[in-house]
């Protein structure tokens, strides 16, 4: 069983996407419906293929940075709304793919796309959706975040060659790891952010303000995340505890666990990750070392790191609802191991 890591400070624990909610509900009601739109085709499988990851019950969280972001520079034209959507789009494009490298059986506390459709209609629906996605892009007519997006597409592909390069392998650093997460994850939340400041034509200093949030509070989602992989519940994760550890993925927790480890402990972890020894008894014995060494702990520390220079990245703008939201999605990302 997982450890529950209990968090020092109590305002993390009233943390609340809501106030981002309540701001982007209505552009957020455009998104959606471009989303439907947009997923739609004579080729039967892929609307049945989309829709069922779409409407799977995510937050959503990436297209509402954008149109928060937008919005908190004063935009009042419809260009935040496909941008937004291109973003989920490629965030879904980006879960089909993985799903299939990882051979996950379960996403959001549902069978894959990959489990019902197949590896090939999830990566060729994946690839459906990216081209819709850099369509929208175009039709915006920001060569900017044209660039910035297309960029983002790239270093994730990049992050997700990194990341199974690196698979099993126990020498893996914690930098070694910071880039992968830093490419896979945090690269689309910092385009995402980024884009809005974009196309209310603000400063460059504004601009990279909310890259640089968006980078950092990617960072710590993911953090976040590794960390619920051994001390969440399978209902809070999507996917089932300890799902990392038996395809054998190097996150920090692990990481810190055998660095501090004794020989025995190393021992332990090359025979059940890069030997694939990842039956129960071993994924128990994984969660106690882990407790052990302060793995979820410290990965939990290193969170909250990024989730300040997050926070000081939004220092210097301006009081406003739209900032105190994207102030409180920080505590949110890091509440969800109270």
């Amino acid at each position: 069983m997982g450890v529950v890591i209990p968090l020092e400070e109590g305002k993390n624990k009233q943390a609340s996407v809501k106030p981002l909610v309540d701001l982007t509900k209505a552009d957020m009601e455009r998104v959606n419906q471009l989303i439907l739109s947009k997923a739609g085709s004579d080729v039967q499988m892929i609307p049945e293929v989309a829709n069922h990851l779409i409407s799977s019950g995510g937050k959503r969280l990436r297209p509402m940075l954008t149109l928060a972001a937008a919005s908190m520079f004063g935009y009042d034209g419809d260009h935040h709304v496909k941008l937004a959507t291109s973003v989920e789009f490629m965030h879904t494009a980006t879960l089909l793919h993985d799903d299939v490298v990882d051979e996950s059986n379960l996403r959001r506390g549902k069978s894959t796309a990959r489990m019902i459709w197949g590896n090939q209609a999830s990566v060729l629906v994946g690839d459906f959706l990216l081209g819709q996605a850099f369509k929208m892009m175009v039709e915006v007519g920001s060569l900017e975040a044209l660039d910035v997006l297309s960029t983002a597409a790239t270093v994730i592909a990049e992050g997700e060659v990194l990341q199974l390069s690196v698979a099993k392998n126990m020498e893996t650093t914690e930098d070694d790891y910071l880039e992968v997460i830093r490419a896979k994850t945090a690269a689309l939340f910092a385009a995402a952010a980024e884009v809005g400041p974009i196309i209310a034509n603000t400063s460059k200093a504004q601009r990279n303000a909310l890259k640089s949030y968006g980078m950092n509070l990617g960072l710590a989602f993911q953090l976040v995340d590794d960390a619920l992989d051994y001390g969440g519940k399978a209902a809070d994760l999507g996917k089932n505890t300890g799902d990392d550890f038996r395809e054998g993925k190097i996150t920090l927790p692990v990481i810190l666990a055998w660095r501090r480890g004794t020989a025995e402990d190393r021992a332990f972890w090359r025979e059940a990750i890069e030997g694939g020894k990842s039956d129960d008894a071993s994924l128990e014995h994984a969660f106690g070392l882990i407790s052990r060494y302060g793995g979820l702990t410290d990965t939990i520390a290193r969170a909250q790191h990024y989730g300040m220079i997050a926070r000081d990245a939004l220092a210097p703008l301006p009081p406003s609802p739209w900032k105190d939201a994207l102030l409180d999605v920080i505590d949110f990302a890091i509440a969800r191991v109270s």
